[in-house]
């Protein structure tokens, strides 16, 4: 694995995107393993990789999320949640969690429910005296939800990779999403009080705005009902949710009438690209997935970690922190698909739930999108606010420590973690 650990480093230096570090490390570790004869096995593999009915959700949920956006169902949303708390101090700080839990219902990507909130949400926090660096650290750590409540275009991959339950994974999601969110307002409630620049409430509650906005946003607040709804009863896969959530968006634009029908080849093609960039990571990542299991890595790992403890609680801790130091070089797919089949077999034989561990790997990883240098969401606010990236890096950490407490301590609490999953026995 020395040849594997060195064409890593030395592709990641040199700058080559994270699908060909993956590739190359395939490559080399099939070297290593001594059989030409593998070299033939690499077209099949490339294809088993994404040959995976379980993943054509995920190009629905991106077009659903673009559509969200251009057709402005999510104004809707943020005057509802504003009206709601908005009179408070630090409201529309409260108001960006909201909004993102909800659009995460929805979407289930965090690079787009950033790109959303940028869009809606700068403008006004800029207008009510919220600082560019705290706006963007918000929504940058707010949109990490994405990924975490259901559904999520990440379980989908972790679910394909681990042969996991994709219902379990998304309904074991939502507790720790929402500890997330509670979380952040826990500590926005904390800066608000605290934070001298901090700007001071506006306006006052006023019970009749609140219905009224809630009333027009009840269109764009039934989308996620009909997608949780419909995949717990049964009435659509979570497949099938992806082209649910996009027929959805589709007709609350329609119903608010600003949606505009011409956009939606343009809509299409962005999403093509981004599935198109998420499907070619894992095909090549699936090349050192397969040479992993031939030369038996995981067993190996095992066997070396064993030797060193057999404590459950202390093997999780080691692979967590693991997990936060690959977030910090790597982006999630790819962490995904070099972690999963290592440590996914060895917290089964901890006797760790699979659910439960899927749901703490995912959340993990996710959260490295916002730790620096390589926090992807962090470069789509910083390119959109054109706010620094090292102003960013250095704003968002307080979010940062926050999710990963509460990640730490879910890791520990399989019974609140899986909760959902055991009472509606998915």
């Amino acid at each position: 694995m020395l040849l594997v650990a060195g064409v890593f480093l030395v592709t990641l230096l040199l700058g080559f995107p994270l699908a060909f570090v993956l590739g190359f490390m395939g490559l080399a570790h099939l070297f290593s393993m001594g059989n030409p004869s593998f070299f033939n096995i690499i077209p099949q593999r490339l294809f088993a990789g994404i040959d995976n009915i379980s993943l054509t959700c995920i190009p629905f949920f991106i077009v659903a999320g673009e559509i969200m956006n251009v057709g402005g169902v999510t104004t809707k949303l943020m005057d509802a949640a504003r009206d709601l708390v908005g009179h408070k101090k630090g409201g529309l700080a409260y108001t960006s969690v909201i909004i993102s839990a909800i659009l995460s219902a929805i979407i289930g990507a965090a690079q787009a429910v950033a790109s959303i909130l940028c869009s809606i949400l700068l403008p006004e926090m800029k207008k009510d005296g919220y600082n560019e660096e705290y706006s963007g650290a918000l929504i940058s750590a707010a949109s990490v939800l994405g990924p975490i409540i259901p559904p999520s275009v990440i379980f989908v991959v972790y679910a394909a990779s681990a042969d996991v339950s994709i219902k379990g994974l998304f309904m074991a999601g939502v507790i720790p999403g929402l500890c997330i969110a509670l979380g952040y307002s826990a500590l926005i409630f904390y800066q608000s009080r605290h934070m001298k620049d901090f700007p001071e409430a506006k306006g006052e509650f006023d019970i009749k705005r609140l219905l009224k906005s809630f009333v027009k946003a009840i269109p764009a607040l039934m989308i996620p009902v009909i997608i949780i709804g419909g995949i717990m009863g049964g009435i659509f896969t979570t497949t099938e949710s992806g082209a649910v959530a996009v027929i959805a968006a589709i007709l609350a634009g329609f119903f608010y009438k600003t949606l505009d029908i011409k956009k939606l080849p343009g809509i299409i093609f962005r999403a093509g690209l981004s599935a198109g960039s998420i499907y070619f990571v894992i095909s090549l990542g699936n090349i050192l997935g397969w040479t992993m299991a031939v030369d038996d890595i995981p067993g190996k790992a095992m066997s070396l970690i064993f030797a060193v403890t057999s404590n459950p609680s202390v093997i999780i801790f080691m692979f967590l922190m693991v997990l936060v130091a690959a977030g910090c070089v790597l982006d999630i797919t790819s962490s995904m698909l070099i972690f999963t089949p290592v440590m996914a077999p060895i917290a089964l034989a901890c006797g760790v739930d699979p659910v439960h561990w899927g749901v703490i790997f995912c959340i993990t990883l996710t959260i490295g999108f916002i730790t620096p240098p390589v926090g992807q969401v962090l470069f789509v606010t910083s390119n959109i606010s054109k706010v620094s990236l090292g102003r960013l890096s250095k704003s968002v950490l307080p979010f940062c420590v926050v999710a990963f407490i509460v990640t730490f301590i879910l890791a520990y609490l399989p019974d609140v973690v899986l909760f959902l999953p055991n009472l509606l026995a998915v």
